[in-house]
């Protein structure tokens, strides 16, 4: 094995450990938080850090194979799709009533005068 390969291996597997990392940090902030809002939060770091991180791992070990083509699909689909319906789930969810949690000190979206 050459130098770069060993480089890009380690480099792999980096990576794939950070992205595991925000895969288990975002599992126990669903489990841990409140309410729908935080819990929220917390799983679409899941889908944005932690699923690109290991998509990013797999193109860093394979390269740009067929499989590694589909690992920077998935990841770019991801990175643009987790964050917007994590913003429509919310944003049912306070149409629907759910309320915040008790330990929550302020609602910017009701301060803000929009209710919609």
């Amino acid at each position: 094995m050459s130098f770069i390969d060993t480089a890009l291996n380690v480099l792999s597997n980096v990576v794939l450990l950070l992205g595991l990392f925000f895969v288990f940090v975002g599992m126990i902030g669903l489990l841990r938080l409140p309410d729908v809002y935080n819990r929220l939060h917390a799983t679409t770091k899941v889908a944005t850090l932690g699923a690109f991180g290991v998509m990013s791992s797999i193109v860093l070990n394979v390269g740009f194979t067929p499989i590694g083509i589909k690992a920077i699909t998935v990841g770019l689909f991801l990175l643009l799709t987790a964050p917007v319906a994590s913003h429509m789930i919310g944003r049912a969810a306070k149409r629907h009533g759910v309320e915040l949690c008790e330990e929550s000190v302020i609602d910017e979206y009701i301060i803000s005068g929009e209710t919609d």
